[in-house]
């Protein structure tokens, strides 16, 4: 029938509808962002309610409607939210990924493929719980800020290009800054932090997770001041993102005190 289509989707975000309905956003792999109503979901007799949560990778069945496609069937693909829900830190990355997501594909139904792989990609190294959080989640806002064309310059400076490292950086800007570009209002990152995002962004993995717990967050601050400042806004998840490094715990045979994300100039 030409009013049903199937798609392969991630669940970014549920919000309430009525007494018992919810309207579920994925993004799927053919048809971008999609924003439909589970009928019935929040009633306990619900066949596939738990399968709707966020986070879920799902194969989905939909009904085009006149203003919202109505979800029919829905198969589980892989359950990532499982994993997730368990674990805080893992969560709240994966709530900043499923956010960073929903605002990267703002028009409905324009394929977002790339974008749509990245999401997967990172929420399964987080259900694996083999990678820190915190350095998948720096990995899939660089890479996803490249995917928009908003990649920092880390190489070479920003504005005339030339060949780097350079000692400075501008969000403003775009990224490091040579000595005779530098503006007002740079910070001077260690150079072993942008070797760390240089890293992240090109998934060279073994150098990344051989980085301090400092270097990570100073790394941390500046891809969310970066993403914050081309989406134009603060996403509401970044603040509560755990940026705990677990190596540092087991190295202190215990608890550590949970930081939170710092933004620079925030």
């Amino acid at each position: 029938m030409v009013n049903l289509y199937r798609d392969t989707g991630v669940v970014l975000r549920t919000h309430k509808l009525g007494e018992a309905d919810r309207i579920v956003t994925l993004l799927t792999r053919r048809h971008g962002k999609v924003r439909a109503v589970a009928k019935g979901v929040r009633r306990t007799s619900s066949r596939f309610g738990a399968r709707l949560e966020p986070f879920g990778h799902v194969d989905v069945q939909f009904y085009t409607g006149r203003t919202l496609d109505v979800i029919t069937q829905v198969e589980t693909v892989d359950a990532f939210q499982l994993p997730l829900v368990a674990d805080y830190q893992s969560y709240t990355a994966a709530s900043a990924i499923a956010e960073t997501a929903d605002r990267l594909s703002a028009e409905e139904g324009e394929p977002v493929l790339k974008l749509y792989l990245l999401v997967v990609g990172a929420l399964r190294a987080l259900a694996d719980g083999q990678r820190d959080s915190s350095l998948v989640l720096d990995a899939f806002l660089l890479r996803a800020m490249s995917y928009a064309g908003w990649a920092p310059a880390l190489t070479e400076c920003a504005r005339c290009g030339l060949p780097g490292p350079h000692t400075a950086f501008s969000v403003a800007a775009g990224g490091s800054m040579c000595a005779d570009c530098r503006i007002a209002g740079c910070v001077h990152p260690a150079p072993e932090v942008l070797d760390l995002l240089t890293a992240l962004l090109h998934g060279e993995w073994p150098l990344a997770e051989a980085t301090l717990p400092g270097t990570r967050r100073d790394a941390s601050g500046l891809v969310a001041a970066h993403l914050q400042w081309h989406l134009e806004r603060q996403l509401r998840s970044l603040p509560l993102v755990e940026r705990r490094a677990r190596e540092s715990v087991k190295q202190a045979g215990g608890s550590a005190t949970p930081q939170r994300q710092a933004v620079p100039g925030q």
